[in-house]
């Protein structure tokens, strides 16, 4: 009975003792902030009689409904010294610093492209730049309706149309006028 009882008083006194410290401890804490996510996303526009106009700014086209803001731009950027670039605008509000990838799909191609916020001065839009020479811009080329997609922020249907198709075709022209710097000459 006395060595039963010396067990217990053991036992006692073993579970009463704390844990060595250790560098792994995690320490429970309450959390009062909510976690701050994405933004809840936006559901596609309506894109019937959307059509592709010009812009104030040469170089540039944009997609909408006439009278309504626009939701798409395309833009061709031919800098004094370099390769001329396409930058792709939808116009929905965008976190601030998100990346993304777009998907556009559409007269036989598909391409996936990142897309980063960047802030215009005003708000948070989605926007890319891409080589003009790039064949994952080929999906504008075609005569088909092509379709426009960043995750939360929805798909643009683009009802078919030319004139993103000169507009790139104008942009690889001057890539293919644009003076390329001169390569050393390989030692022989």
């Amino acid at each position: 009975m006395i060595k039963r009882a010396a067990c217990f008083v053991l036992l006692i006194a073993i579970a009463a003792c704390k844990p060595p410290a250790t560098d792994d401890y995690v320490e429970r804490i309450a959390i009062n902030e909510q976690a701050s996510g994405p933004s809840a996303p936006i559901d596609s526009p309506d894109t019937e009689g959307a059509v592709w106009g010009e812009s104030d700014r040469a170089g540039r086209i944009i997609y909408g409904k006439p009278g309504d803001p626009p939701m798409l731009a395309l833009a061709c950027n031919i800098p004094e010294n370099g390769a001329p670039t396409v930058t792709l605008t939808r116009f929905v509000s965008a976190d601030p610093q998100a990346k993304a990838l777009v998907a556009i799909i559409g007269n036989g191609h598909m391409a996936r492209l990142p897309i980063d916020a960047t802030w215009n001065g005003r708000v948070w839009l989605w926007e890319g730049t891409y080589p003009a020479t790039s064949s994952d811009l080929g999906v504008f080329t075609g005569s088909r309706a092509i379709e426009v997609t960043i995750p939360g922020a929805g798909s643009v249907v683009v009802n078919p149309a030319q004139r993103p198709a000169r507009l790139l075709e104008m942009c690889r022209q001057a890539a293919r006028l644009t003076p390329q710097p001169e390569q050393p000459d390989s030692p022989a």
